[in-house]
């Protein structure tokens, strides 16, 4: 007769014994395997995925204020002070929107997307990035110049979406509260006035085509991007609770703001009445009329109601840019040579140096990482082979490596 077989512990949700699974965690009164552990922690995340639009545990008393998202973004953001305000306000309404419970009320509270106008190097991309960080959303950072009206050579409008799905890791639910940042907005103007018999297959026909991303529809997406066919299998995305910023330099913008304030006409009594404006930074008085006159048609700029700019840079933000910020460009490369345990330092008068170059160049915060990148290049490709602990950057080392790159081909006219 067999001898009957020792008691085993077993899982109390599913009755395995041990020998049947990978792992048994022992509770005061029962057992757990690894299997139900992550059946349970699926239930757990559909579970709060369905209860709330927002990440979980996302209420309105935990939603950071417009003063508690603009001291964050001042943390690795300098200056820009009137863009700051209007993203986080515009950001907070945008989550207040997606927290509003069923009112008794018939209001309901419309989506603000946002459009920025600087100068490249002014930080549209960093602000964006940085707010998203803050809120834990998904977001993704687009490239306007590629796209084209559908069925042409690039890629489709809906192509948006498919990246903000691949960040998202196509949980659907997470990329609908998402934010999309379409950069270059500017390259996609209207290429003229006139009209023509051939298609403005990159110009108009692209902000056709953003109307309804912008305004909130359910668009069918492809999962894996490229062209539409009938046999592939989509994702429907709905873009209703999207937060869509969208970001340009408008090169050239300030003539025709210019020639709407009439700063260019002679006589007495024109340039008194002129004297207050500002002309070395024309773009704060931009209005929605001079997006117009640049190229983007009346229906994509009322979709984005709230206009704001960036202020351009000056040899004191600059500066700043370069050293205080959480992640500034100095701490940044500090920190790589740091993981190679070597200590770098800089003398003061060496970042007076670089930011006369930026200057020169006239990148804006752009500028100033490739000239740190020219001035550091030898280093990073030696020191880490050699015995080294110690890097001290000087002005006239940091001259020296300057003028040995080819960084002065970025100088502009």
């Amino acid at each position: 007769m067999a001898k009957k077989s020792p008691s085993r512990n077993t899982c109390s949700f599913c009755g395995r014994v041990d020998n049947d699974v990978n792992l048994l965690i022992a509770g005061v009164t029962g057992h757990i395997c690894d299997l139900c552990v992550e059946q349970a922690h699926g239930i757990v995340n559909d579970s709060l995925k369905k209860d709330s639009k927002l990440a979980p545990g996302f209420t309105l008393s935990k939603l950071p204020k417009p003063k508690e998202i603009k001291s964050f973004v001042d943390e690795y953001v300098i200056g820009q002070e009137d863009a700051k305000r209007y993203l986080s306000v515009a950001v907070y309404n945008h989550y207040k929107r997606l927290l509003q419970k069923d009112s008794k009320d018939d209001v309901e509270i419309e989506k603000s997307n946002i459009i920025m106008v600087g100068s490249t190097g002014t930080g549209k991309t960093l602000l964006a990035r940085t707010i998203a960080k803050m809120l834990k959303v998904p977001l993704t950072i687009v490239d306007a110049t590629v796209l084209t009206e559908a069925g042409y050579v690039g890629e489709d409008i809906e192509s948006i979406l498919t990246r903000l799905l691949q960040v998202a890791d196509y949980d659907v639910a997470a990329a609908e509260r998402g934010i999309v940042f379409i950069d270059e907005i500017d390259k996609i103007a209207r290429k003229s006035d006139n009209p023509s018999i051939t298609r403005d297959v990159s110009g108009e026909g692209v902000q056709q085509g953003l109307l309804k991303l912008l305004e909130g529809s359910i668009i069918n997406v492809p999962p894996q991007g490229g062209r539409k066919h009938p046999d592939q299998k989509m994702i429907p995305v709905d873009t209703k609770n999207i937060l869509f910023i969208c970001g340009g330099a408008f090169d050239g913008i300030e003539k025709r703001i210019a020639q709407r304030l009439n700063t260019r006409v002679v006589g007495y009594s024109a340039s008194r009445d002129t004297s207050h404006i500002d002309r070395k930074n024309m773009m704060q008085y931009i209005t929605p009329l001079d997006l117009k006159s640049f190229g983007l048609i009346p229906e994509i700029i009322g979709r984005l109601p709230i206009l704001t700019y960036l202020n351009p840079l000056d040899k004191d933000a600059l500066l700043r840019i370069l050293t205080e910020p959480k992640n500034s460009i100095t701490k940044q490369y500090i920190k790589l040579f740091e993981m190679d345990k070597i200590t770098l330092t800089f003398d003061e008068d060496v970042y007076e140096y670089i930011v006369d170059k930026a200057l020169e160049f006239k990148l804006g915060a752009r500028g100033l990482r490739s000239i740190v990148e020219a001035i550091m290049m030898d280093s990073m490709f030696s020191m880490p082979s050699e015995n080294t602990k110690q890097l001290h950057i000087t002005r006239s080392f940091a001259i020296e490596k300057l003028q040995k790159s080819n960084i002065e081909s970025l100088r502009v006219a």
